[in-house]
This record gives structure tokens, sequence and C-alpha cells, in this order.
């Protein structure tokens, strides 16, 4: 099966590198060469359904899941890279459920799936990032409500994780105003420089580089806080929120990363119920952002729905 090329070889002018997708279908992955932004073009992603013509595909029976189940993964359908880059994991066979609605022993499952696709992706050579995320809700894009995520494998470090770990990230085990929760030796806190409205860092207090590196009670609490937050936030304008959730994790490209620091980013664009903040002119133009809504603000309503 071909493989994608990394990102580190001539691109041209024109920052194009054309890879094999299978199939005959070009994934065309291009870096602006003044900018260094890398913007995969995925045509074929056009073609893909905004809803399910019939029935849910992630309920059991459904096109992705013939069978019952606690928790499931498969290969995307609809892949923004390499088909075998791209994996969708099922959080439950539950249609209407919440990831906090599954309790700590649901979320513990997750958890370890999470833990076991990692494990297995990050083994590959042509493997040197695994991303973990969740866009919930169709105002971040989720085109099915059922609750589930999503798996990305990069054939390099995307360059946004590679600045975090240039910089040394940690938690702030003092965040006092942004401080939210935590959960035995995990810390919840609002960042102090979010370009989203609402924003919450989840971390161990005790560096860790990865999910493989959780032991059975540090994955129990991390579970216990998961359900904890995604519910608080759930609370917080009393409405369900879209949100996107992310793990930040070492990379697993072979090298020692001895700063990485394992750690889940969410994040929601509402500034109040129902309304976006969307991301302008000014913004786009200078890579400069301006948050309305104040960071220790955030942190104390969270706070207060504990």
């Amino acid at each position: 099966m071909p493989q994608n090329t990394a990102l580190t070889g001539p691109a041209g002018l024109d920052g194009r590198q054309d890879t094999p997708i299978g199939a005959g279908r070009p994934t065309d992955t291009r870096v602006d060469p003044y900018l260094g932004t890398v913007v995969h073009v995925v045509g074929t992603r056009q073609a893909r359904p905004n809803l399910p013509s019939t029935g849910c595909p992630f309920c059991p029976g459904g096109l992705e899941a013939p069978e019952p189940y606690d928790v499931r993964w498969f290969k995307n359908r609809w892949p923004a890279m390499h088909p075998d880059r791209c994996e969708v994991v099922l959080y439950t066979s539950v249609h209407d459920a919440t990831f906090w609605s599954l309790g700590v022993a649901g979320a513990r499952r997750v958890i370890d799936l999470w833990t076991e696709r990692f494990s297995s992706l990050g083994s590959r050579d042509d493997v040197d990032y695994v991303l973990i995320f969740e866009n919930r809700g169709p105002e971040v894009g989720a085109t099915i409500a059922h609750p589930h995520g999503q798996i990305y494998a990069y054939d390099h470090v995307p360059e946004r994780q590679s600045r975090l770990l240039a910089t040394g990230w940690r938690p702030e085990l003092d965040a006092d105003e942004r401080y939210v929760a935590e959960h035995g030796g995990w810390l919840a806190t609002v960042p102090v420089a979010s370009t989203f409205p609402v924003a919450l860092t989840i971390a161990p207090k005790v560096q860790v580089p990865d999910i493989t590196a959780l032991g059975d009670a540090a994955r129990d609490e991390l579970a216990t806080m998961l359900v904890d937050v995604l519910e608080r936030l759930d609370h917080y304008y009393g409405t369900p929120l879209p949100y996107m959730m992310w793990l930040n994790q070492r990379p697993t490209d072979g090298g020692d990363w001895p700063s990485s620091w394992f750690n889940i980013e969410i994040v929601s664009p509402w500034r109040r119920e129902g309304t976006a903040r969307f991301i302008a002119a000014a913004e786009v133009a200078c890579n400069e952002y301006f948050n309305p809504v104040i960071p220790e603000m955030v942190a104390e309503r969270l706070r207060e729905l504990g």
C-alpha cells in the first residue's frame, strides 16, 4: 500500500507535494512557501454525506456497527488523509448519550480504546504523531450526533504540537483564579490566553509523556475528571455545548521528547448560548486574537457548576 511522503522534502514555489491515497485518488498536501502553513487539499471529502440517509450508521445494526458493542473503532470511509491513517472511535452504542453520561466506567472504556489505538498506530514506522480528537455538535462540523471521536495518524509532527514541545509546555499548578477542579493527580484549568471563548486544559500534575504511561488508577482518575468537566460544560449555558477536544501527546517518531507532558484541551466557539465567536479578518490576517470572554470568569462559572 502506498504511503504518504514526509513534509520535509522540497515542494517547489507552489508548495505542492502530491502523494498517493490509494485507488489512484491523490491527496494534495501543500505548504505555503512563505508562511510554512501545511494544507491538505482533499477534494474527495466533498462527496461525503452530511447526514445519514437512513438510520444512524453508528448504532448497533448500522453500517459501521453491525454487532452490539460497548466501544468500537473502524477506518474512516471518508478519510482526510490516506485511508489507513484516519479512524473513528465510537464511545457507546447509546445514540443520545453524552461523554459524561457514560459515567466513569464508560469513560474508562473509551480511554482504554484510545490507548490501544495510540499504541497500534504509533508503532508504525510511517507514523510520527497520533492525534486523538472529538468534534461535538454540528456547530463545529460533526455530521452525526452519535457520541464518537476520531484519530489521525500523521507522517510528521504537526506545527502546533511541535511548538508546544519546543517551548516545554507544562500545566499551571498555581492557576489561582483560573483553577477549575482536580481529581486525584489530575488538574483542570482555564488557559490564560485561549483564542476560544470557553477553553479548558486537563493535565496530570506529575509529568507523563502520553496516555500509554498511565496506570489503572491514573486512568480511572482521568475518566472521573472527563465526566466531571464535560458535564459542567454542558451546564455552562444550560444546553449541550458544542466543543472540540484533543489529546496532546508524545510524538511517535522515535525521538526522546523529554519535554512531552500529556494533556487534553477542550474548547468551544460559543461566546454565549447559541452564539459563536467568529474569527474575523484582523485575527486571520495577523494571527492575533480578540477574545470577548474573560478566562477568569469562565473558570469561576465552571467552579460554581461543580
